[in-house]
């Protein structure tokens, strides 16, 4: 795909699940992100889950629909159906009919793999709004991370599909050492293809990720990541009426807060994880966590199959701990700064993965530019592999390090590709990267 033109376009719409002033007197989660089956169709060399085989024991669809209306009572706003892949579950438009007609948005993540045209259909006359499909790079890079040749074309594919459909298109990208300088080009194709929404988020150590230490960007790389990402949202997201919705692990205040969170000029900005607060997880197999991504060793507070999800919400220590914890609750480096009320070390699912507990994030770009300003970085070392279960992490080591002194502003590259190089590469490229940086980069460690 060639370079595109820029055109202007209305501004991204607000969230359904955007918190009110009502919902900060009531107090209950919004949003709901559900793991209907772990099997996948894909590969993904980053999967949190290690998804690929259905769970042994996963709900029945009469236990889904049950599921459906303690959510709608909860007072739930919208549900993402995740997976694995989501409608490799053959009741899936059952349980997206009942989300809709319960009154709750309906939305849904895929790899894209096989979004045939049938489905497409199903997923209209469900009544789900919006279908995010998983793009992490040009085609070389994003087939090798998600583990299928041909991913690529298939995930667009699937996208083109959605965008003739009535149904909103949105993209979701992890930003790694394989994807970041690669980012410009593929907003281009995202502009291309129509969506309406891009959110990303920074690839963590947990399950397949966690085997692979040399995909993960370093805490100091954020002082590339942010410089790029208010390039992208000035020159390229905005313009084109595209809603850039950073992940929680994306942050944390610093002079790129504003711009980059989405309604920040409004005011908007990190307020501390939504783990159990105003979101939800639940796994295929009933469990309820405050996050789908936090470890489920750690942070299940029961099953629905035994406890109401408004009873776990309510008393679990699992869910409650996160919402509840203050200041004296942090260490390392996030306990003593200037932000710590507000942002409680940022996300729970990055500190977690990286270090065995929260309250120490490393990956934040106020930290890295205060580290900057002493002359030195942070860098992180594997010191434990993962066990090979779903939502597994090892263990890593924060190495506090002196920093070289960094290029002129116009010299400076990212992660190593020139500007210029970054700059001209197109959609149609298969990649920035040799194949064997790619292999060198997704190898088990």
């Amino acid at each position: 795909m060639a370079m595109t033109t820029i055109t202007t376009k209305p501004r991204a719409r607000r969230p359904v699940r955007a918190v009110t002033p009502e919902d900060l007197e009531r107090g209950t989660p919004l949003y709901c992100v559900w793991e209907i089956t772990l099997a996948c169709d894909l590969g993904c060399r980053h999967c949190g889950s290690r998804a690929g085989k259905a769970r042994p024991d996963e709900l029945s669809t009469k236990e889904c629909l049950e599921v459906v209306d303690q959510l709608a009572k909860l007072g739930i706003r919208e549900v993402t159906l995740i997976g694995g892949e989501a409608y490799l579950r053959e009741d899936w438009p059952e349980i997206a009919a009942e989300i809709t007609r319960q009154g709750m948005v309906c939305s849904m993540t895929t790899g894209g793999r096989d979004l045939s045209a049938e489905r497409v259909e199903q997923a209209v006359a469900s009544g789900i709004k919006l279908i995010s499909v998983s793009l992490d790079g040009l085609q070389q890079t994003h087939d090798a991370l998600r583990g299928r040749k041909g991913a690529f074309e298939s995930a667009l594919a699937s996208a083109k599909r959605i965008a003739d459909s009535p149904i909103r298109l949105g993209a979701n990208t992890q930003i790694n050492r394989l994807s970041l300088p690669e980012l410009p080009a593929l907003v281009d194709v995202l502009v291309e293809l129509g969506i309406n929404a891009w959110q990303i988020q920074l690839t963590v150590p947990m399950g397949r990720a966690a085997d692979r230490p040399e995909l993960l960007l370093q805490p100091y790389d954020l002082l590339e990541v942010f410089p790029l990402l208010a390039y992208l949202k000035s020159t390229k997201l905005t313009p084109n009426g595209i809603g850039l919705y950073p992940g929680n692990n994306i942050g944390y205040f610093g002079p790129y807060e504003q711009l980059l969170r989405f309604r920040g000029e409004e005011g908007v900005h990190w307020s501390g994880c939504s783990a159990g607060k105003w979101s939800i997880g639940l796994e295929a197999d009933g469990k309820i966590k405050g996050c789908p991504s936090l470890p489920t060793q750690h942070y299940t507070g029961a099953n629905v199959r035994d406890l109401s999800i408004a009873e776990t919400v309510a008393t679990t220590p699992e869910l409650k701990y996160l919402r509840e914890r203050t200041v004296e609750d942090l260490w390392g480096y996030c306990r003593t700064c200037y932000y710590a009320a507000e942002c409680k070390a940022g996300c729970s699912w990055t500190s977690h993965s990286l270090l065995g507990k929260t309250g120490n994030n490393p990956y934040c770009i106020h930290r890295a530019m205060d580290f900057e300003r002493r002359g030195q970085r942070e860098r992180v070392v594997k010191v434990e592999g993962a066990s090979g279960k779903p939502f597994d992490t090892g263990r890593f080591e924060i190495v506090v390090e002196d920093l070289e002194e960094r290029a002129p502003l116009e010299l400076r590259t990212i992660l190593g590709r020139s500007q210029e190089e970054v700059a001209s590469l197109t959609g149609d490229a298969p990649s920035i990267w040799s194949l064997e940086h790619i292999r060198a980069a997704l190898k088990s460690r």
